[in-house]
């Protein structure tokens, strides 16, 4: 008996071997195409997830860019995927069909964080009405609170002089400037959402950044992709808890603070912010089905707001820093143009950035260099598409590789290297060069980039004005390679300050 029921084991692992085997042959078949982008081979079942670095993933769509060529595809599992590499390949994608991939693909690990149907926010929102609604509100509200206009230029400007007298506490020994600027952006963002500036020792600011911070690369590294490529996975009881605690933690943060936020809020007054205005068109919108102003997607929105708005822009500013430190040259010449166009009597202004080509060059390399988000936020086909002669089937998800684009040798004099004058012509005049796309490109290209732009030069002149920044004596010289999460982070390093 105990043999009987052996065998019948072994025949059903085989069966069921057998049959996944034949879905995935079937699965793919319909990607079998003389067209379709070349790739490594995919395991069944597994596809190529054993076959791509996620820990390194830049060098690892490298490697496979040198031997498939600047169109190549992946399989995820499942999930049929298509890298896009090369300025000309990416503006191709992203902007001459970019009506055609400006969808999403579904990204299931985030349902557990209040993701639904009428819930996507707007960054992972897919491609259609609710989204364009949420966007148009989204820009034309933070325009509506100042950005273009004068009171949230002086809202960063406040914020980085509470970092230059923060910064100023530390000088005369080696310390690690991230957490301040973690917080002096933050501060941004909370203005803006919530209306709420926090004092840097506030107990519930620091909990909620630090759970923040320790919640980089749980979405973006294997288990992550695993967990999107076989959703039904996330099934299992308590599993998403424990593969995303901080994120599941960081929501339930930001969710206090709203239900604090709506206790103040007076309909009859005009909003003090984007989540009074959000407010305001959900009280509009009552009775209807089919409008994305709800609950659930304030969550979402708020969500996506203050996570990217505050992960990128200080990510950048810690770059900035080091960059200046290794290159000191750099550091003078910018302390130089400060001096001779503001001066030390009075603030940076936006209206000085004409006036500034060199520190223009200097920020907008440091964006290049540091490639924080080099394979960008996922696409999705929504029809059939030719790309570079491949013909690339709906429903195909596309990363389009900006690192590729940022670091293309056929475009920069110098890509690996830090060089300013990338952005300079011969006279010494800023000029900006269309590779350079560190917020993406076409219709889903970064709906912040005005407030990031507004406040990487608003605090970069405002600390240089103030600061002279070193390696501290003793310390070997910090390394400018990065550390692979979203965003790319460089490896911690200290410098030392000196008031100018």
């Amino acid at each position: 008996m105990a043999l009987l029921i052996g065998d019948g084991l072994w025949s059903v692992v085989i069966f069921t071997a057998i049959f996944l085997l034949l879905v995935d042959l079937m699965y793919r078949r319909k990607f079998w195409t003389a067209r379709y982008p070349p790739g490594p081979v995919p395991l069944p079942g597994l596809g190529n997830l054993l076959q791509v670095d996620f820990q390194n993933m830049p060098y690892s769509l490298y490697k496979l860019q040198q031997r498939y060529g600047d169109v190549f595809s992946l399989q995820m599992a499942w999930k049929p995927v298509v890298v896009i590499n090369g300025l000309k390949a990416v503006r191709e994608v992203l902007v001459k069909c970019g009506e055609d991939t400006a969808d999403r693909p579904p990204m299931p690990i985030f349902d557990h964080l209040g993701y639904g149907p009428k819930a996507k926010g707007v960054v992972f929102a897919p491609y259609g009405p609710e989204w364009r609604e949420q966007r148009r509100f989204s820009v034309s509200t933070m325009r509506d609170f100042g950005l273009g206009k004068k009171s949230l230029e002086q809202w960063v400007t406040e914020e980085a002089g509470h970092l230059c007298d923060a910064l100023a506490k530390e000088a005369g020994h080696p310390f690690n400037p991230i957490t301040l600027l973690n917080k002096s952006v933050c501060n941004v963002i909370s203005s803006l959402i919530y209306a709420h500036r926090f004092e840097y020792e506030d107990p519930f600011f620091n909990k909620l950044l630090k759970i923040l911070l320790e919640s980089f690369g749980e979405d973006s590294g294997f288990i992550g992709e695993a967990l999107n490529a076989v959703p039904v996975l996330l099934r299992i009881p308590g599993l998403p808890g424990k593969a995303f605690p901080n994120l599941t933690k960081f929501v339930d943060s930001l969710d206090k603070m709203l239900i604090d936020h709506k206790t103040s809020w007076d309909p009859t007054q005009p909003p003090r912010d984007l989540t009074d205005a959000f407010l305001a068109e959900m009280e509009k919108a009552k009775g209807n089905p089919e409008s994305s102003f709800n609950d659930a997607n304030l969550r979402m929105m708020l969500f996506d707001l203050f996570t990217a708005g505050l992960v990128t822009t200080s990510a950048t500013l810690y770059w900035a820093l080091l960059l200046m430190i290794l290159h000191p040259h750099v550091q003078g010449r910018v302390h130089q143009e400060i001096d001779e166009v503001i001066g030390q009597g009075r603030h940076p202004e936006m209206a000085d950035q004409a006036r500034m080509p060199y520190t223009n060059a200097v920020i907008h390399e440091v964006q290049r260099f540091a490639d924080i988000l080099p394979g960008n936020v996922s696409h999705m086909t929504s029809r059939d598409i030719e790309v570079q002669g491949f013909l690339i089937p709906k429903g195909t998800t596309l990363i389009p590789n900006l690192t590729s684009v940022l670091k293309d040798e056929t475009v920069w004099e110098k890509p690996l290297k830090f060089h300013p004058e990338h952005f300079l012509d011969a006279q010494g005049r800023f000029v900006k060069h269309e590779a350079f796309m560190p917020f993406s490109a076409g219709r889903r290209a970064c709906l912040g980039e005005p407030l990031a732009r507004m406040e990487l030069f608003l605090f970069f002149t405002c600390l240089l004005q103030r600061f002279r920044f070193s390696v501290p004596d003793g310390q070997p010289r910090p390394s400018d390679h990065g550390i692979y999460t979203l965003p790319v982070t460089p490896v911690p390093y200290e410098l030392c300050i000196v008031v100018r």
